[in-house]
């Protein structure tokens, strides 16, 4: 029988209730490596907030790692935030009367009869794909928020609502449903997600392109959709995003939404939550002995961080940011005094750092990994000068060092069996693992869960074949499934 833990914010919290064992605090709770060697648990996380990249965010980011049954899970927790935290575009409201407070309209389709809240319409509509809507927005502190967003019922009409429904259920249907078919018909439809305005996509055009020949060889077609396209997925048998993934971005809500769906998707809504946090993914590999840098996740209510960063990680040391949302991003600190400053930097937006061992390698290896298989091995040498394979400018200017793809033959074995280990337990989709190789060891860095794919980079000894195995894969999925 699984052992019961609650987790709360503050033992104070407990006070009111009969006096338990079970009872912890988070701080406790998210010590690295806290309540992995206890078996099978049940842990109900109390913490007053789950905002992301809390302390009760991170409870049960730590309770998933670790293997612990949580409640509520972080999925839960993501999708709620998602709904609470639903961000208008204040511009389009900006536009309407000053004396105007609140707001009633019902939205046909994504569209409304009022020119100032169509971009209002299109992201609600985007977020909650139902034909009719109804939704109350009022003005707080000079701010528009949604008080209530709710379906409504297409029998109940006004006549003058009526006719916008008609007329905009035909543009809907123009737009999504009556799309012109290619002259050559496919058996299966994947949408591919992407966005024309990033500047470091996970494939660059030449790839995108070969991807689609690939799709095309074997009965499917890939046709390229954007963030503006939600609303499109029931077209397709699958989901391939090739745009930069992120909890916080389009690409988790189409992951979601294409799961709901039933289709096919590369990147899975989890696989996005797992791999996008360090913290989580280090917990992870810690659990299940896969060899990583020395790591320590601290916290700034910690007694004496600065001295446990020092004493356990050594100096220089490596900072990261949980996840890749912010602008920090890795960082080196080289002494105390910038240790101290750039740990205060990330804590005004994480609870939690991870601080990791500074391990100097001439290159990085990156498997790709598909299915639980190695598809392909590449060698990123570091930026000339720099000790990293990307060295981003003051002026904006990303600089990169040279690259090789060799024969997975010619993969040292240990590296293999590190990245297929640390992949797999994210799960069978599409990963590309970073690993370091230092005195025949082999330390995992990081698993990505949208890996680089560019022409003449990643497919540099395979060729073709690395887009065939990927879409082959899509292929075998939608046949199980009977799509």
């Amino acid at each position: 029988m699984a052992q019961f833990l609650i987790v709360t914010d503050d033992a104070s919290d407990w006070r009111p209730y009969l006096p338990s064992d079970n009872m912890v605090t988070v701080h406790d709770y998210l010590n690295m490596g806290a309540y992995s060697d206890k078996g099978a648990m049940q842990v109900i996380n109390l913490c007053r907030s789950y905002d992301y990249l809390s302390t009760g965010y991170y409870c049960s980011l730590m309770a998933e790692a670790r293997g612990h049954r949580v409640i509520p899970r972080v999925m839960t927790i993501n999708d709620l935030s998602q709904d609470r935290f639903f961000s208008l575009p204040q511009s389009g409201l900006d536009k309407l009367a000053a004396t105007v407070n609140d707001i009633s309209m019902k939205i046909f389709f994504g569209y409304c009869d009022n020119p100032a809240l169509e971009k209002i319409a299109r992201k609600i509509f985007e977020r909650f794909t139902v034909p009719i809507l109804e939704v109350r927005l009022s003005k707080q502190s000079d701010k528009w928020q949604v008080d209530t967003i709710e379906p409504a019922a297409f029998q109940n009409l006004t006549d003058v609502e009526q006719d916008l429904f008609a007329k905009y259920l035909e543009v809907f249907s123009q737009k999504v449903w009556k799309l012109p078919k290619a002259a050559k018909r496919y058996r299966y439809e994947i949408a591919m997600l992407v966005d024309e305005n990033e500047k470091m996509p996970p494939s660059d055009k030449a790839a995108l392109k070969l991807f689609t020949k690939s799709a095309n060889r074997i009965g499917m077609d890939l046709v390229q959709i954007g963030s503006r396209d939600l609303a499109r997925l029931s077209e397709f048998d699958g989901l391939f995003i090739r745009s930069t993934t992120n909890i916080s971005n389009f690409t988790y809500r189409f992951a979601k939404a294409a799961e709901q769906l039933g289709l096919v998707v590369m990147d899975d809504p989890e696989s996005i939550m797992k791999c996008t946090n360090k913290v989580f993914l280090t917990e992870l590999l810690n659990r299940h002995k896969v060899p990583v840098p020395k790591s320590l996740i601290f916290k700034k209510s910690d007694e004496n961080w600065v001295d446990n960063v020092i004493e356990t990680i050594g100096l220089p040391a490596v900072l990261k940011v949980p996840d890749g949302a912010f602008s920090l991003g890795v960082l080196k600190v080289k002494d105390r005094e910038t240790l101290i400053e750039q740990a205060n930097k990330i804590f005004e937006h994480s609870a939690l750092i991870l601080a990791q061992a500074f391990m100097p390698t001439d290159y990085d290896w990156r498997i790709g990994m598909l299915n639980r298989q190695p598809i392909y091995a590449c060698r990123y040498f570091m930026s000339r000068g720099h000790w990293q394979i990307y060295q981003h400018h003051q002026s904006g200017r990303v600089s990169s060092g040279d690259f090789d793809c060799v024969d997975l033959k010619m993969v040292p074995q240990q590296v293999i069996d590190a990245a297929s280990k640390a992949a797999n337990l994210i799960g069978a989709g599409l990963y590309g693992v970073d690993l370091k190789e230092i005195d025949g060891k082999a330390f995992v860095i990081e698993v990505n869960d949208n890996p680089s794919i560019d022409h003449g980079v990643e497919d540099l000894f395979l060729g073709d074949l690395v887009y065939d195995r990927v879409m082959t894969e899509f292929l075998r999925r939608i046949q199980l499934r009977g799509l």
